[in-house]
């Protein structure tokens, strides 16, 4: 065996939301490591571009200046105010965000492209901890009793790192995940999506927020529209990809055709700019459990599968589970203990964290796909204060959220004008 260009107790392979995250925090706990990432910053990611008010609180962890460098330039984010349900039967509904921290104006959510957003977030990994190698691609892992070898193309040139434990953080498609934790790809629990980027959609929300189209066609799953800076809109589709492959259905030509023909779109399209190419991507989703962890390894965001099944957000969970894997890597390297039985505890507390919120997800999107039950939802809420009130706190309150799989619920709201 040559000898590695570089050893290292940790490897996080992938600088996304999750890996990014993850070295941020172990830079924290002063734990050296080296990231590496296929790209150079900054770098586009295909995505809908919107972030939560999880995100928010992940970002208020890292930096107490994350105001002004994730919102301080208008001409890269905005803050969102709240969610706009179009029902398929095209009853809306305005449901604003709860505040976080009441009283002291945090923005409870905002969007902002890819570009920008994991950019900003990458330069905050600190080089006084993390060795951040880009324009780095992992090739192969090989497994061997000390720990990890792992192939990398750097520079167009094969180059070794040995690892005592890695970090699969790479997203889709993670070599990490398909290689050391077996994962496949499960049409039942995975979505597909596209996006592109619109001029001068007329009757965006005042205050910015997004829109969640339900168009009957597109279930289990929505057209949306979020509103970007500079006037520009990002429009996309995501649906489950057993649908997709069951119906033979085009996306592309689906999204156009619904723009160009529904009642509730086609007018706000009509003097609209398309502003590159429409793009696709994949979202593996956290409908199910899967093993997130294993002999030296650990996932994390979307190579975890952790996309929430019904909103389709995958950066809050991605940056939870980073603060997550970096607490079980310090404890891990304090027992110098890197077994499948150690780092199983990974998974529990992951799992204890998300799995409830998850589970919930998945059933209200299973719920979207019921049409007459949607309708009839978003109809009274249309006209019930309560009922909107619940809905908008379920998007941070897991508890409220469970309502929804109780049917008393709904005779609830059947029996109540």
């Amino acid at each position: 065996m040559n000898t590695p260009k570089y050893t290292t107790d940790v490897l996080i392979a992938g600088a996304g939301p999750g890996g990014a995250s993850t070295s941020i925090f172990l830079a924290k706990e002063k734990i050296n490591h080296i990231i590496i990432d296929k790209a150079t910053f900054p770098r586009d990611k295909i995505c809908g571009d919107a972030l939560s008010g999880k995100t928010v609180g992940m970002l208020q962890r890292i930096t107490a200046d994350w105001q002004q460098l994730f919102l301080g330039d208008e001409h890269k984010a905005i803050v969102c105010c709240g969610i706009q349900f179009i029902a398929p039967g095209n009853t809306s509904l305005d449901v604003p965000f709860q505040l976080n921290n009441a009283g002291k104006q945090t923005p409870p959510g905002f969007v902002s492209k890819r570009i920008d957003f994991d950019n900003i977030l990458a330069g905050l990994i600190d080089r006084q901890y993390a060795t951040l190698l880009t324009g780095t691609l992992l090739q192969d892992i090989e497994e061997t009793d000390e720990g990890l070898l792992v192939t990398i193309l750097q520079n167009g040139e094969q180059q070794q790192i040995f690892t005592r434990m890695i970090v699969g953080a790479e997203g889709r498609g993670s070599i990490v995940a398909k290689k050391l934790a077996g994962h496949t790809m499960d049409p039942a629990h995975f979505s597909a999506g596209i996006r592109g980027y619109y001029k001068n959609v007329s009757g965006l929300h005042a205050q910015h927020y997004i829109e969640l189209h339900f168009l009957q066609e597109f279930q289990p799953g929505y057209l949306w529209i979020f509103p970007l800076a500079d006037g520009v809109a990002n429009v996309g589709v995501g649906m489950l990809s057993k649908n997709i492959a069951a119906k033979k259905i085009n996306l592309k030509q689906m999204m156009a055709d619904a723009i160009a023909t529904h009642p509730n779109l086609k007018n706000r399209f009509s003097n609209a700019v398309q502003d590159g190419p429409i793009e696709g991507w994949g979202l593996p989703l956290g409908s199910k459990k899967r093993n997130l962890s294993g002999n030296r390894f650990l996932l994390t965001g979307d190579a975890a599968s952790l996309i929430d099944p019904f909103t389709g957000e995958g950066i809050g969970n991605a940056m939870v589970s980073g603060l997550v894997t970096s607490r079980i890597i310090k404890k891990a390297l304090d027992a110098n203990n890197f077994s499948e039985q150690f780092l199983a505890q990974y998974d529990e507390e992951i799992y204890k964290k998300l799995w409830t919120e998850l589970k919930l997800s998945h059933y209200l999107q299973q719920l979207s796909s019921k049409p007459r039950l949607f309708n009839f939802i978003v109809g009274k809420a249309s006209r019930s204060k309560e009922l909107r009130e619940t809905i908008s706190c379920m998007f941070e309150n897991v508890d409220i959220r469970k309502k929804f799989m109780n049917p008393l619920f709904y005779l609830k709201i059947l029996f109540n004008r």
